[in-house]
């Protein structure tokens, strides 16, 4: 399962710092910077992300 989710973190990961991390740098206050980051990536990780990998790697999953 740790496979899993890095599988699906990594790419989100990547693709949010790319896409909001310009203007989310600019927050100085960390704790507030980690908590837009959590609320836009936990909930993107658990309703799509872990579904679709663990959909993609059923067979492997169930060996």
């Amino acid at each position: 399962m740790a496979i899993v989710i890095w599988l699906a973190i990594y790419p989100l990961i990547t693709i949010v710092s790319l896409l909001i991390g310009p203007h989310i740098g600019k927050i100085e206050f960390v704790p507030l910077r980690t908590l837009i980051l959590t609320i836009i990536l936990v909930p993107i990780m658990v309703y799509i992300m872990i579904p679709t990998v663990q959909r993609l790697l059923k067979d492997w999953l169930h060996k």
